[in-house]
């Protein structure tokens, strides 16, 4: 977060700096009349040392940067005036903490816009799954189907387990399987995913399950590595094999 609202604040103040001097430079005189006005030509900006290289290469780069990230337009006044206090020791217009709000705020907003089909897309899919039969719905938005019901004892959070299991997108394309691997996989119930915890306690040793997990209980608005896009609804497939008692 400090290094983004650094980012940030730089490209904010090149470009600010920009639009200042290009102000300056229309500077508008009125004639003697009162009733007309010439405006002098536009004068590029100069770039005659280091400290001007540099500060023209910060905007560009943090820029191009935040660009990519979906930021087109940012209100450049209030940021060279942010820019000043912070120099100048002032105090600031509003605090750290608010300050930070604000760009998750603006982060967040701009990525569930870039995002907004994969939103709407599982939104709308969780909506007709429930539909179905079979399909139960806990109160957290876990969706899951009890594909074979187990015998055996149900884990608790601190417990360990061991599952076979197989993860999906909702367009069908698989980026995870124990069964692939002919390997099932042992982990602490408490260090997986919310979908994850809550679902396997609801299970029985020997039994297996369909998990439709809403991406707030599954990996959230940053994805996981490659194959799962941030805001992603998954599918899992579980089967749990045992279940061994936590200290």
């Amino acid at each position: 977060m400090k290094k983004f609202l650094f980012t940030l604040l730089i490209t904010a103040f090149a470009a600010t700096v920009s639009a200042q001097t290009a102000k300056k430079a229309f500077a508008v005189k009125k004639a003697t009349t009162g009733k007309t006005a010439t405006k002098t030509a536009v004068q590029p900006l100069a770039i005659t040392n280091t400290l001007d290289s540099a500060s023209y290469a910060f905007g560009l780069g943090t820029a191009s940067n935040m660009k990519q990230g979906g930021i087109t337009a940012l209100n450049y006044a209030l940021l060279l005036q942010g820019f000043k206090d912070a120099f100048a020791g002032k105090t600031p217009l509003i605090d750290k903490a608010k300050a930070e709000v604000a760009i998750n705020n603006l982060v967040n907003s701009l990525t569930r816009a870039k995002y907004s089909i994969q939103i709407n897309e599982g939104k709308s899919f969780l909506e007709n799954n429930k539909k179905l039969p079979g399909v139960q719905v806990t109160t957290s938005g876990l969706q899951y189907q009890v594909l074979i019901k187990g015998t055996g004892v149900s884990p608790k959070v601190i417990d360990t387990v061991l599952v076979h299991y197989k993860g999906s997108l909702l367009n069908g394309d698989e980026f995870d399987s124990s069964y692939k691997r002919n390997a099932p996989i042992s982990f602490p119930l408490n260090g997986v995913i919310p979908g994850w915890i809550e679902g396997v306690q609801l299970m029985q040793q020997g039994a297996k399950y369909k998990f439709f997990i809403p991406y707030q209980l599954a990996y959230g608005e940053s994805g996981a590595g490659n194959n799962i896009p941030p805001f992603s609804t998954l599918i899992f497939e579980v089967e749990l094999l045992k279940v061994t008692a936590g200290k």
